[in-house]
């Protein structure tokens, strides 16, 4: 029986919080990992997105999120209020000057030093201006990461620039670039495909 190892409290914000990826994989993802015990009580998760929502908007979009992406995550509905009681939303829009991001650092006060993760959700062209408007309002802490999802950018040049950017405020220790496909069943059985295949072996 697998054994799921508590993590420290953390603060996780999430750009493009109200966008499908968000709604299909992400918060379906932590539900699963709060409801195996992973999440700690303490830790805070932050949606941001440019929608006109506050908190209890948000949390409605995420049960309804739950009835259609993520029926089958085992927990009953005290378990998933108490997740949802984590999860606060602030209004942001990612291209404005770092003096309007107050309420997302109100967000992130009394954080107690937790380590804070920033995933980036959101279109690549927005990944290094979301870096230095973190810098800017003073929310990119020493121990604070960054993840962001592939296509990083569309070509080498666009790849180069966005990893200079991002690598500007976060060291590559504290960069994460990820591919939610790497999930995907398709690409979990391409040891299946490469040689199980009658069609695709011989060649």
């Amino acid at each position: 029986m697998a054994e799921f190892i508590p993590v420290p409290p953390f603060d996780l914000v999430v750009f493009g919080a109200t966008g499908d990826l968000s709604l299909r994989k992400l918060f379906p993802a932590l539900l699963h990992r709060f409801v195996d015990g992973q999440i700690s009580p303490r830790s805070r998760i932050v949606g941001a997105a440019r929608a006109e929502l506050d908190t209890d908007g948000f949390r409605s979009m995420l049960r309804e999120g739950r009835a259609k992406f993520a029926p089958g995550v085992k927990a009953d509905e005290a378990k998933f209020e108490e997740f949802l009681g984590q999860v606060e939303y602030v209004r942001l829009d990612a291209t404005a000057p770092a003096g309007q991001w107050a309420p997302l650092a109100d967000a992130l006060a009394d954080g107690d030093g937790h380590v804070r993760i920033f995933y980036l959700s959101t279109a690549p062209s927005l990944f290094v201006t979301i870096a230095r408007r973190l810098a800017e309002a003073g929310l990119a802490t020493p121990t604070s990461r960054i993840v962001i999802e592939k296509p990083i950018g569309r070509d080498l040049a666009s790849a180069r620039e966005i990893n200079d950017g991002v690598g500007a405020v976060f060291d590559e220790h504290r960069t994460f670039r990820i591919d939610h496909y790497l999930g995907k069943e398709t690409v979990q059985n391409l040891l299946v495909l490469r040689f199980a295949n009658m069609l695709i072996e011989p060649v």
